[in-house]
């Protein structure tokens, strides 16, 4: 697609959440014209004012600057001739696969079919989903890939929060049925994106990149967490043991521990290839029990807090617990997979009072300040590792008499708090 007819193409965006939103606002800021549809009205009201629903600085700085045909009517499908689907993908309880948001999207596309149109899988699904499930659907419906549309698959790349990596120049994969699906798909990104391309040989090489991406930080992740519990029965900072073999200049990646694995793709997309991989007779077990060990760390957390509150002869029943954040990471408003509320859940389990505090929650949040925490509060638990908590004086921990702080993130100082005469407790630390 070059540069010049740009302006005669129309996009429509799925699913204007984290990944749709920044989407549709990149693709207008280069000159197309974009639909975007999704069924949460609040939300269409606010990007309709031009105000970003997500707390992200690219969408703050340029939704206001673009126009976004935003709407929960799917007849704007009609009118696109690239469409992108970015719906959720999550899991259920028993951490199986749900593809009813991809299923629901495609069935629109379907009902407000334009021959022609390219359809773009952007939702992170397990290899094989575009063949086995999507495809099928528009044969049913009497459209053939290749001769009616094209479609590829691009797996989305997004890191909110993150200062330098953007929609904007985080490179991209992208598969297909058919060589020109491929090559429409490469021109659209190339169009949008200031980075490189990279063509895969089939669509289902492309679905599996995105979860083997996460796999592979969930199966490191899972290491240095089941490192954090190993260490701490030895007496052995796990922090200053993984900043030291950061030294090697090769063959190693530094991973931290935490008090869990949030967000909507490491904690989620393992078990989409897990489930798929039974199907071909293949078990993963490694998977599985890195998943195991990272499911676990919530409980581990407050099995710490458990411990910590005997050790000074305090039952963890009656005690005023305060909670430091629910963000699953640091600066952004984002409850996907949070561990933050698999902590609280445990800790009231054990008959305790909870206050917590948010900054990015407010609503959510029993008390307006860390102050008004630490004075409710007679320990501490540091689930989310914002700014304004990592630069909290541990000399309000000791005005408020805060006698134990388990750090969930390992974010603070611990000599500094056990200066201050309060029983610091990280993860492997």
């Amino acid at each position: 697609m070059k540069k010049n007819n740009v302006s005669t193409k129309k996009v429509c965006i799925i699913g204007l959440g984290y990944v749709g939103l920044p989407l549709a606002v990149q693709s207008a800021l280069k000159g197309f014209e974009v639909f975007g549809l999704d069924m949460d009205e609040s939300k269409i009201k606010k990007i309709q004012a031009g105000k970003s629903p997500i707390d992200e600085e690219f969408l703050h700085e340029n939704l206001p600057k673009v126009n976004i045909n935003a709407t929960t009517n799917e007849k704007v499908i009609q009118k696109a001739d690239i469409i992108l689907v970015c719906v959720p993908t999550p899991i259920d309880k028993m951490f199986f696969p749900d593809l009813g948001p991809v299923r629901g999207a495609v069935a629109a596309i379907i009902r407000n079919f334009k021959k022609g149109q390219l359809v773009i899988i952007e939702s992170t699904i397990n290899p094989g989903v575009c063949e086995e499930v999507v495809e099928p659907m528009f044969a049913e419906a009497g459209y053939k890939v290749g001769k009616d549309y094209e479609m590829a698959h691009c797996p989305e790349r997004i890191n909110p929060g993150d200062p330098k990596w953007n929609v904007t120049n985080i490179p991209r994969v992208v598969g297909s049925f058919t060589q020109k699906g491929l090559e429409e798909a490469k021109k659209f990104y190339e169009t949008i994106i200031e980075n490189s391309i990279y063509p895969m040989k089939s669509i289902r090489e492309a679905e599996a990149v995105k979860v083997v991406e996460n796999s592979f930080r969930d199966i490191n992740i899972a290491f240095v967490n089941e490192l954090a519990k190993s260490f701490d029965k030895m007496g052995i900072d796990v922090k200053d043991v993984i900043a030291g073999a950061s030294t090697k200049p090769f063959a190693f990646m530094p991973h931290w521990p935490s008090c869990g694995v949030g967000g909507h793709c490491i904690p989620v997309d393992p078990y989409y290839l897990i489930e798929r991989a039974k199907l071909s007779g293949f078990d993963h077990e490694f998977l599985k029990i890195a998943r195991k060990i990272n499911n676990s760390m919530p409980l581990y957390t407050v099995e710490l807090l458990h411990e910590e509150l005997n050790n000074i002869k305090k039952p963890l029943n009656g005690t005023r617990v305060g909670i430091l954040g629910l963000s699953y990471k640091a600066n952004v408003d984002d409850l996907r997979e949070t561990p933050a509320l698999k902590v609280i859940e445990e800790i009231k389990k054990h008959k305790a009072k909870v206050e917590i505090f948010d900054p990015y929650f407010p609503k959510m949040s029993t008390v307006k300040s860390i102050e008004e925490l630490l004075k409710k509060s007679e320990a501490v638990v540091l689930v989310t590792d914002h700014k304004v908590f990592k630069e909290i004086d541990p000399k309000i921990f000791k005005k408020h008499k805060i006698k134990v702080l388990i750090d969930g993130k390992n974010c603070l100082s611990k000599k500094d708090f056990e200066k201050q005469g309060v029983v610091y407790k990280g993860i492997g630390r």
